[in-house]
Order: structure tokens, then C-alpha cells, then sequence
């Protein structure tokens, strides 16, 4: 029964993750920066770390903010060098997020080796371990923790694309008419950068930045294949991600193999599926 309902967690936390990363993702896609989610996923390893020799504390959630923060000095530091002309948009990606990684690695190696903070844990994760660390009020217990801290990113996402639909939709495909309108691309586009961070670091302790690049990046993109209405493939790479998130699972556990590894596998599956054998047939319905 206890083995039963741990499985039933894990599959959970899976597909709340899976649906929180791919929210993000789809603008990401539609923008042509699907690399900065790399980028970020890694720089936040800075922030959390140089959060954590402040307040020495690892379960704080002000980590989430010093995380938030290496998030968009990652953005900030690559859009100068683009705005520079000097590096296109890749070269900047490329040069800035390893800088940001290697620092966080040597402040951990340096400063926190005695504690559960690495970069093993950073990229991998790991969701078999996430309902043996529960969230206890009280002597009660409200089931694990990260499926509350998974949870509230999830809602937090949602309400981002509810409340800025139209801001991101509009400032994704025409800056100019939406700076005309009213609106401010720039600020959106900064929305979207500290989102992309703050769903990174709720995810990253138990699916690893690994995981979570493939989750905002190819349940998007998948999608994109299919349609080009945004409302669709919002839709559709939420489809995918729970797909991914299911199956992987059940694959990982009889395989006995990384949980996240094969639901960032299953990711791919759908990915080549729909590249080879469902794109002429599914579009035009869309």
C-alpha cells in the first residue's frame, strides 16, 4: 500500500513538473530563444549558492530569489554582449552561462561541501527520492514538499500566461506594434526570463536542469510542428509533457534507469514521432 502510493507521488510530481516547464516553454520557442532555458537552468547555480553563504540556510525560499536574480543577469550580460554586435546570440549564450556555472561550482566546492548542494544534484535530480522528504505542519503530514513547491510554481506559471496572454502573444510576434499599443516588450520579455527562472529552480532539486530544458523546450516544440496557433500548441505540449511524464516513468521503473533521464527520452520519442510520421496529417486539422 505504502509502495503503491509512493508511486503514485512520484507520478504526480512528475506531471506537475512536466506541465510547469513546458507553460514557459512554448514562449520561449515561439521567440527563438529556446537556448536560453540552458543557460538559465545552469547560471542559477550562482545564485542559489551565493543565497545560500548568506543566509546558510538550504531550504530557505530565498533561494528561489537569488536564483531568480543569476536568471536574469544571465539575460542581461547576453543581451549587451548581442546588443555589442560583436557575438551573435548563441557565441553570448555560450560564452556567459558556463561563466556563471564554473563560478557556482567553485563557490560550492570552496564553501558548501558539507552540504546537499552540487552540481550533480543541479543537473540530474533525482524523483524517487522526492516523497521521503515531506512537508510537516503540526505533526500532520501534507504529502512531500516538492509536490507543494512544484504546485505553487505550476500556479504561478499559469496565472503569468492567463494574466499576459495578450501582452505575450502580441510582443512575441510584433515588438514594434506592441510598443505602438501600449504595451512593453521588454518587460515581458523580462517576465518571461524570471518565470523561466523561478520554474527552473522549483524544479531543479528534484529533476535536474537536465530535465527541465527538455521539458520547456521539446513538449514545445513538438507542438510547434503540429500548429501554429498558440492556443493549440499551448494545449498540445502540455499534452505531451504529461505524456512524456507517464510513460517515462513507467519505462524508468521497469528499466530500473533515471527517472528524469526517461521522461527527457520520451520527450525526444514524440519529438522524432511527430517529426517523421504525424506532421502532414495532424496540422491541417489545427
Amino acid at each position: 500500500m505504502i509502495g503503491n502510493m509512493l508511486h503514485i507521488e512520484i507520478v504526480i510530481i512528475a506531471i506537475l513538473a512536466s506541465v510547469m516547464c513546458c507553460l514557459p516553454g512554448v514562449f520561449l520557442v515561439l521567440r527563438g530563444v529556446a537556448m536560453m532555458s540552458d543557460a538559465i537552468s545552469h547560471a542559477i547555480l550562482l545564485g542559489i549558492v551565493v543565497m545560500f553563504l548568506i543566509i546558510k540556510n538550504l531550504t530557505s525560499p530565498l533561494l528561489i530569489i537569488g536564483a531568480s536574480c543569476a536568471g536574469v543577469l544571465t539575460v542581461l550580460c547576453t543581451e549587451m554582449i548581442i546588443k555589442s554586435k560583436r557575438l551573435k546570440q548563441d557565441a553570448a549564450i555560450g560564452l556567459v552561462f558556463p561563466l556563471f556555472f564554473s563560478i557556482g561550482v567553485i563557490l560550492v566546492s570552496q564553501f558548501a561541501r558539507n552540504v546537499h548542494l552540487d552540481s550533480d544534484m543541479v543537473l540530474l535530480g533525482e524523483l524517487a527520492f522526492a516523497p521521503f522528504n515531506r512537508l510537516v505542519l503540526n505533526g500532520i503530514d501534507y504529502g512531500p514538499y516538492a509536490l507543494w513547491v512544484i504546485g505553487v510554481a505550476l500556479f504561478i506559471n499559469i496565472l503569468f500566461v492567463v494574466i499576459f496572454y495578450k501582452e505575450l502573444l502580441i510582443s512575441t510576434f510584433d515588438a514594434t506594434f506592441a510598443t505602438m499599443s501600449g504595451f512593453r516588450p521588454v518587460f515581458v520579455y523580462y517576465v518571461l526570463m524570471i518565470m523561466t527562472s523561478i520554474t527552473t529552480v522549483a524544479a531543479f532539486d528534484v529533476v535536474g536542469s537536465i530535465m527541465v530544458v527538455a521539458l520547456m523546450i521539446t513538449p514545445a516544440s513538438t507542438a510547434y510542428l503540429l500548429t501554429h496557433k498558440v492556443n493549440n500548441m499551448l494545449i498540445m505540449s502540455v499534452i505531451f509533457a504529461v505524456l512524456s511524464a507517464i510513460f517515462g516513468y513507467f519505462i524508468a521503473s521497469y528499466a530500473d534507469v533515471s527517472i528524469a533521464g526517461s521522461i527527457a527520452s520520451m520527450t525526444g520519442v514524440f519529438f522524432i514521432g511527430v517529426l517523421f510520421c504525424g506532421r502532414k496529417k495532424i496540422k491541417k486539422y489545427v
